[in-house]
């Protein structure tokens, strides 16, 4: 259910290559969540970096929610990156997995296009081969 690829790449370097890879292939980031920085507008030390991309395909995510609006619930992707200055990891739930938790076969082929699509986002900005 989990997918993670390592990387020894610089988090600048990982963020802007999930930005580039992101949009050869239509996606957006809608958003990025530096969870070590909010945790410490907190009060709480997180002892590494932790940063959270929200991505989506808004042609891929319409067909998906006209299926079931329910779907909302696992939009949008999510690609983290946590880890330190020794190495990070690039990890996402697999939308194929979470797409089955709705029962509904029809999305199947969407979940498995999208899910194509992020691993290799994934990979891209990590690096890997």
């Amino acid at each position: 259910m989990l997918y993670q690829v390592k990387s020894a790449r610089p988090l600048a370097e990982i963020e802007k290559g999930l930005q580039e890879s992101a949009a050869k292939h239509q996606f957006g980031v809608i958003a990025v969540h530096d969870l070590k920085q909010t945790m410490k507008n907190k009060g709480v030390d997180l002892n590494m970096e932790c940063r959270i991309f929200e991505v989506c395909n808004p042609h891929q995510a319409k067909r998906v929610l006209e299926t079931d609006g329910a779907i909302s619930t696992a939009l949008p992707c999510r690609i983290s990156v946590f880890g330190d200055e020794t190495g990070y990891t690039v990890a996402t739930m697999l939308p194929t997995e979470m797409m089955r938790a709705f029962d509904r076969p029809e999305i199947a082929p969407v979940a498995d296009e999208v899910e194509r699509v992020i691993v290799q986002m994934m990979r891209d900005a990590a690096g890997a081969a």
